[in-house]
């Protein structure tokens, strides 16, 4: 199992100063395109500390929702979405290429990453976006659940290779999908988030918001880089994956 982070998420005078500190714990870098976070400077920063690490990159797009750092649904049409999508990986890419370094997989943000889990359409819309980059070699990381073999089937349409990713640091409705942020205790503490690290690195399983033990099967564990302890948390799971 792979450890990954939301990352490049400042934006202007709005710092998010855990990059540097987090990318010798990590093994993927999700790096915001402009849209939620992030702006050409940070962009560039967030790379080049990703090669400097030789850490994997990978592009994550969002609606565009500055204000709410892509946090709220947008209801948009399918033919914009699209091209949103496509617009901040083709973003990431071209920076990319400057620094010298590949991104090898997109994961969307915050609501749309929500939305295209729960809606076939956003669903649809994104691995189409995806699917249609680099003529189909990027992979997409979606959220691990009890029906990965009917997402698998999805995305051969688009020749998507699919990322399962499951998170340390949110607390699992009953279903199998994230609790609201709107709800108390979504966000797990740092020691909370631990012990959920442990169960899914030991045994891939989650303890869900009932108390039910959740069983999934991921290729990639994630920190939020928003999250308090952001650093210490990451520090100590890498510890738990030697």
């Amino acid at each position: 199992m792979k450890l990954n982070c939301d990352l490049g998420e400042s934006f202007g005078a709005w710092q998010m100063p855990v990059d540097a500190d987090i990318m010798k714990f990590i093994d993927q870098a999700n790096i915001a395109c402009g849209f939620h976070a992030g702006d050409p400077v940070v962009m560039k920063q967030a790379l080049y500390l990703a090669k400097n690490s030789n850490v994997e990159i990978g592009a994550h797009p969002s609606y565009p929702d500055l204000q709410g750092f892509g946090r709220r649904s947008l209801a948009m049409p399918i033919k914009e979405l699209i091209a949103c999508v496509q617009y901040q990986v083709s973003a990431l890419m071209g920076m990319a290429s400057i620094v010298g370094v590949p991104v090898s997989y997109v994961k969307p943000h915050g609501a749309l990453y929500n939305d295209m889990m729960l809606d076939p359409q956003v669903r649809t819309a994104v691995m189409q976006a995806v699917g249609s980059i680099n003529k189909g070699r990027l992979g997409l990381m979606v959220q691990s659940h009890a029906h990965n073999e009917a997402l698998e089937l999805e995305a051969q349409e688009y020749g998507l290779t699919l990322i399962f990713e499951a998170f340390s640091d949110r607390r699992y409705t009953d279903e199998g999908f994230l609790q609201p942020r709107s709800q108390e205790g979504a966000v797990l503490t740092a020691a909370e988030a631990l012990t959920q690290a442990k169960l899914l690195i030991e045994d891939g399983e989650v303890v869900t918001v009932s108390g039910q033990r959740l069983p999934l099967q991921a290729d990639t564990l994630c920190v939020h880089g928003d999250t308090a302890g952001a650093v210490e948390i990451a520090q100590q799971i890498r510890e738990c994956m030697k």
